[in-house]
């Protein structure tokens, strides 16, 4: 039987964890957050806290991809520490919404920013029906399937393909961050807004807009400021997700017992450290409603404007389309391996188990991609996305009672790496994801129980395949 041959090195593996994170979010979300806190300190605040919580969940993901050094990641670790269901229940998850959902709005992202140089690949310009119709496919959706389509044939051409988009589109992607945070800060000119924004940083506020003009709700109290935090931590979560893709593939790192914990750590840090700095640029160049208010929430774009001009835009839009093409290979390539391990493990399409000549899961990639791009065809991916975040959440910290549970399965297992700082920092990342699922729960129900709901469609669906099995 063909294996999956080791072929990716620790700059591989940190650049596909690093660029599978950055997307379209960071220029987007700090508007949302924004308007939650009120406050520059809030804003800089709810980035560093998910930074906390991915390097620590990092710290914890590396004993874990220590000792089971396989494709899979979270799938492989929840059934070797609760069983099959609630591994099954995570891919079922992953299949039907969390990765090919995320996959689709990355492409469709992907169109809508090169709609500012390309008008005519736009959302509103409708190949077939209209907006009020009922079955309708616009430009960007089209654009996005063709994206998808393009880079799962090349990921099916071998590893090394997918690899070399990675670390190009990622070194391209930073850099085009690092030019932005750079020229953010360099800027000679007034710097009032830097000033005024910080004048009262951590005075929390309900910003909204009423009537074209901003209204202030103070927040008073450590449960409302605990609410506010979460409900603003769902984009800075959403724009990090994916930090823990390199586990997918680590059935094809090399020496992978040192490099994916190294790589999810050097990861997780290089983006927040990145995101962070933005976020201090936007700051600089916006007034605070100017970021909580942007054209679309398009905070980049309006950040752009302020510090290259006219160009601004353009830059911008280029960027995006850099970093959503590098992301959507990194989703793409790394995915496919769950669905991979769970054909092997008789819970997935049979054809999925199988490698093509190149030594890649070229089956499980044809079947990701098709389902991604009926997501794509039908414009709910988006709601979808936003029902799964408490799920994704609840599964990551899963995939950190996994470390505590194995310990005590398996405690004279070995363990190349065990996680620094058990059990305090894993148990940090427990108490920062309790702190934003309850307020979730609380305030925001829709975005809740559905994921709930999704999941747990999953265990007839198990029970099924087992029944057929048997």
């Amino acid at each position: 039987m063909q294996n999956l041959t080791r072929s990716l090195g620790l700059l591989d593996a940190t650049l596909l964890a690093a660029g599978s994170m950055i997307g379209s979010g960071i220029f987007i979300v700090s508007a949302d957050i924004t308007r939650n806190v009120g406050c520059a300190g809030g804003l800089v605040l709810v980035w560093v806290i998910t930074g906390i919580m991915m390097i620590s969940a990092s710290l914890a993901y590396g004993e874990l991809s220590a000792m089971y050094p396989r494709a899979g990641g979270l799938y492989v670790y929840l059934r070797e520490a609760f069983g099959s269901l609630f591994a099954f229940l995570y891919g079922w998850a992953l299949f039907a919404v969390i990765q090919t959902g995320t996959i689709a709005a990355i492409g469709v992202a992907f169109g809508k920013f090169a709609a500012y140089i390309f008008p005519s690949l736009g959302e509103k310009n409708y190949l077939f029906g209209s907006e009020a119709s009922f079955l309708k496919v616009s430009a960007a959706q089209l654009n996005s399937i063709l994206m998808i389509v393009l880079l799962t044939f090349l990921n099916t051409r071998g590893i090394k393909n997918g690899r070399w988009i990675q670390l190009v589109f990622t070194f391209a992607k930073i850099a085009g961050l690092a030019m932005l945070i750079v020229f953010g800060f360099s800027i000679i000119g007034d710097t009032d807004f830097q000033q005024i924004n910080w004048a009262d940083s951590f005075h929390f506020r309900k910003l909204e807009l009423v009537e074209g003009s901003v209204q202030a709700t103070n927040i008073n109290g450590w449960w409302p400021l605990l609410s506010a935090i979460a409900l603003a931590s769902v984009g800075s979560v959403f724009s990090s997700f994916g930090w823990d893709n390199i586990t997918f593939v680590a059935g094809e790192i090399k020496n992978p017992q040192r490099n994916l914990g190294l790589s999810l750590v050097l990861g997780a840090t290089i983006v927040i450290v990145i995101y962070v700095l933005a976020n201090l640029v936007y700051l600089r160049v916006l007034p605070l409603e100017g970021i909580a208010f942007a054209d679309a929430d398009r905070v980049g774009i309006a950040a752009a404007n302020g510090i290259f001009g006219s160009w601004g835009t353009v830059i911008i839009a280029v960027l995006v389309m850099i970093s959503t093409f590098g992301c959507n290979n990194g989703f793409i390539l790394s995915s496919a391996r769950v669905f991979y391990t769970m054909a092997q493990d008789k819970l997935f399409f049979k054809q999925a188990a199988a490698l093509n000549s190149y030594g890649v899961p070229a089956k499980a990639l044809w079947y990701q991609c098709a389902w991604t791009c009926v997501l794509c065809l039908s414009g709910k991916y988006g709601d979808l996305l936003d029902y799964v975040i408490f799920v994704v959440l609840l599964f990551y910290a899963m995939a950190i009672l996994a470390v505590f549970a194995l310990r005590r399965k398996y405690p004279d297992a070995e363990r190349p790496y065990k996680a620094f700082g058990y059990p305090f920092i894993p148990l940090l990342y427990l108490v920062l994801t309790a702190l934003i699922c309850v307020p979730l729960l609380v305030y925001k129900p829709t975005y809740t129980w559905p994921g709930l709901l999704l999941v747990l469609a999953g265990i007839p669906i198990y029970y099924g395949i087992k029944k057929v099995e048997s």
